[in-house]
């Protein structure tokens, strides 16, 4: 399996790390590394994010790398990170 970022998704990445790294550089390394370690599972296990509570769509999964929640689903051989939110922001239109 292939993790990729829709251009959406990288673009909120970026901008989380950029707010993170301009309270505290070393929260923002720490927390690039948590992501890139945690998404890494998804290539070996696809479906062992948790299904979104908040979404009625099965196939739309989640990984929380708390404070942010990166949502994603499987196309083939690919996972499709789309979206990069906040903890604090609710999932109306996924």
């Amino acid at each position: 399996m292939n993790v990729l970022f829709a251009p959406q998704a990288k673009a909120q990445l970026l901008q989380a790390l950029n707010y993170i790294r301009d309270d505290r550089p070393s929260a923002a390394e720490s927390f690039r590394a948590k992501v890139g370690k945690s998404l890494s599972r998804l290539e070996t296990f696809p479906h062992s994010g948790r299904i979104v509570p908040e979404n009625p769509d099965p196939e739309v999964r989640e990984i929380i790398i708390s404070p942010y929640r990166f949502f994603y689903r499987v196309e083939g051989e690919n996972v499709w990170i789309f979206a990069v939110w906040h903890e604090s922001q609710i999932p109306s239109d996924l």
